[in-house]
């Protein structure tokens, strides 16, 4: 019995001495820090929709993802609008602009410690005092102009729209036909006003490290426009050559992989 009861401790302190072996053989879980949310702003003519193939690309790789609705009404406007989603999401920010989206992103986010990067998608990265029709017409190329429909507003503003049909030439050449037809349908326009209001204040891209999407076939940008202020902003560059404007939608899986390059790089 004595015995027993012997073997039956000395059975549990090995028992406990094993356990706390294991313990400090696995040592402190790893902290691993979250993957930045990735903001994305579309341009003009577009909607949120239009980033779709890319969000799904980005969840898949386990990044959080807000595609904000641009409202398109005035630069200043509707960085304010930015500035307020930024400023409801906690932790680091990848934000990315499609076209226009980048004039407002570039605004939105200066003075912004928690955006990390900033990645221009085939967009416009202002200087104080520039506008988008400005910076459009610096180097030849663009026919956005040509194509564009007005219709007045109450206000005395006016709406722009793409001609339906010169939709697919002006802005995805390079996306099916099925699906450009209703892009075309669902387009959001921007005010004249907002492409000719210039930028004010402090542009984020000169104090954020900044990444460039070349769309090296984009008539509404043209592609020399885009490499010249991704050359004054020292910024990160990769052009997809026969890329349109739309590049986005086009080339859902390249625009994921290079958001995903700023993120781990600068997040």
């Amino acid at each position: 019995m004595a015995s027993n009861a012997i073997n039956r401790v000395a059975g549990l302190a090995a028992a406990a001495v094993l356990t706390t072996a294991t313990v400090v053989a696995a040592g402190p879980a790893v902290a691993h820090q979250p993957k930045p949310t990735v903001v994305l702003i579309h341009g003009a003519f577009a909607d949120s929709s239009g980033w779709n193939g890319v969000v799904r690309r980005l969840q898949d790789d386990g990044y959080p993802v807000v595609a904000a609705a641009n409202p398109l009404r005035g630069v200043a406007a509707d960085a304010a609008n930015v500035k307020a989603l930024l400023a409801s999401i906690e932790g680091p920010i990848v934000l990315v602009g499609h076209s226009y989206g980048g004039m407002v992103a570039s605004s939105a986010a200066a003075g912004d410690r928690d955006v990390k990067a900033l990645v221009f998608v085939a967009a416009f990265a202002p200087l104080a005092g520039e506008s988008a029709v400005e910076l459009s017409e610096k180097f030849p190329g663009s026919t956005l102009g040509e194509t564009l429909r007005t219709v007045p507003l109450p206000d005395g503003n006016a709406d722009l729209y793409v001609d339906p049909k010169l939709f697919r030439k002006q802005f995805a050449a390079d996306v099916p036909a099925s699906q450009t037809a209703l892009m075309a349908v669902a387009q959001r326009p921007v005010t004249a006003a907002a492409l000719n209001e210039d930028a004010a204040g402090p542009q984020a891209w000169t104090t954020i490290p900044s990444y460039f999407l070349v769309a090296g076939a984009d008539l509404n940008i043209p592609p020399a426009v885009q490499h010249y202020q991704a050359d004054r902003a020292g910024g990160t560059v990769r052009t997809v050559k026969n890329a349109s404007h739309a590049v986005f939608v086009s080339q859902p899986s390249i625009t994921a992989s290079f958001i995903e390059k700023a993120a781990r790089e600068r997040a």
